[in-house]
């Protein structure tokens, strides 16, 4: 009998549960083809480095100033209507992506897509902490492990087989109207998936309260983009709306050990998103890549990192959490080491596989630890002062990646970049 049964928590959670498996899945196939393949499209018109890296930088910098805001303004408000209509304000952005291509040439085309990405963040930042309290207040505790781990499965398959399906596409079909096929494919994503945000129900009982929240460990990113190999934890973001007349910007965290672990996820962080610009262009330049064996790459990272999954309980109770973040994180630099020496699909394959089975165990660790480190009595402020670090990280890495490629070289970037995801993961060992 299935678990939500068992339990006999009633029709609407029933009915919440089937409307989250069809968000998730069709989440999928948007983050399978406009979201995967955004950074590739930028690199095929022509985008220099930097510009790749503000697709990144620029969203960052919109979290970085209205996050806080945002939580504030969601404090009280009727989160099911929040999610919809922010989710419809961030995804229509997806629909301009189809008449691009016809409104204007390459060269505008990259500096819209930049403008795009940034100004889709302001709903979008709003989305991804409305989305995160909702999802708490709907599934009660004892059946998180259960629904998450249903909607984690359908996002790893869907998302690998859209991506697959896409790069066919790409293959078959004249550039541009390829991307204007895999571009409306991903906003009938977005819209479906809305359609299914839009039906969920308030929770008839209000929710605990967050201050002894755990991580949902929802890998899907409403709101937030996804790019690479990068982990964006969606950790603590609901405690923004249940600060309760408490002030998030609290210096004083940064004087104790709290301080120094917060460095430490600065400093990887700024090199975790260091190559994320680097590998489109590496891919479609120095390897003359075709979308279809970028599809299969793709594939392969979100396939590694479901199999990761299923281990990482396993080796958490046997190791702990602090070891298992700091050896994933040391192993981390494989995936552009590996990227960096590869001429050929082959190794971007190989890379990936790998890459996504590290990232299964480096996305936990970094949930986990932070949360044994943070005060269970005062976690909306230190989980604020996180999300500040995750995003000027962002902004740092999104940044200096250009700058470095544009001096050493793309491959050359990510061979330095492999090493210093090491030595970052080092610092998690004496900070950690």
């Amino acid at each position: 009998m299935d678990a939500l049964t068992d339990t006999d928590p009633g029709r609407r959670l029933r009915a919440n549960a089937h409307h989250l498996y069809f968000d998730v899945l069709w989440y999928a196939v948007l983050a399978g083809s406009s979201i995967a393949f955004l950074g590739v499209y930028a690199a095929r018109l022509g985008a220099s480095e930097l510009q790749v890296g503000l697709l990144t930088a620029g969203p960052a910098v919109v979290n970085l100033l209205i996050s806080l805001p945002a939580g504030r303004w969601l404090e009280g408000k009727a989160m099911v209507r929040s999610v919809l209509w922010t989710a419809i304000a961030h995804r229509a952005a997806y629909a301009v992506l189809l008449v691009l291509p016809i409104l204007m040439p390459a060269a505008r085309q990259v500096h819209a897509l930049v403008v795009l990405s940034a100004l889709m963040s302001v709903p979008g930042t709003v989305l991804a902490i409305a989305f995160n309290a909702l999802l708490a207040d709907l599934v009660p505790p004892d059946l998180r492990a259960h629904v998450v781990g249903r909607r984690n499965a359908l996002l790893a398959v869907a998302l690998s087989g859209t991506s697959i399906a896409c790069g066919l596409l790409l293959d078959q079909i004249g550039f541009p109207h390829n991307y204007q096929v895999v571009f409306a494919l991903g906003f009938l994503g977005a819209a479906l998936s809305s359609y299914h945000l839009g039906r969920l129900q308030s929770p008839l009982a209000e929710s605990a309260a967050p201050s002894g929240a755990r991580p949902m460990g929802d890998a899907a990113r409403p709101g937030l983009v996804p790019a690479g190999d990068a982990v964006r934890p969606f950790l603590g973001l609901r405690l923004l709306t249940r600060r309760r007349g408490r002030s998030l910007i609290r210096p004083d965290i940064l004087r104790g050990r709290f301080g120094g672990l917060l460095g430490a996820y600065l400093v990887f962080y700024s090199v975790q998103y260091l190559p994320i610009p680097l590998f489109p262009l590496f891919w479609v330049d120095s390897l003359a890549l075709s979308d279809g064996a970028i599809s299969i790459g793709n594939a392969l990272f979100y396939v590694g990192m479901l199999l990761a999954s299923l281990f990482v309980r396993r080796v958490a109770d046997r190791h702990g959490h602090q070891r298992m973040l700091a050896v994933s994180a040391m192993f981390y630099g494989a995936y552009p080491l590996l990227n960096g020496l590869g001429y050929g699909a082959e190794m971007l394959w190989v890379a990936s596989a790998v890459g996504g089975w590290v990232t299964g165990f480096l996305s936990a660790g970094l949930l986990n630890r932070l949360m044994e480190r943070v005060p269970v009595d005062d976690r909306p402020a230190h989980m604020a002062l996180h999300n500040l670090v995750l995003n000027l990280g962002i902004l740092t890495g999104s940044l200096l990646g250009p700058a470095l490629a544009q001096a050493v070289g793309l491959r050359t970037a990510l061979l330095v970049d492999a090493g210093l995801r090491f030595l970052a993961g080092g610092l998690f060992w004496l900070l950690g």
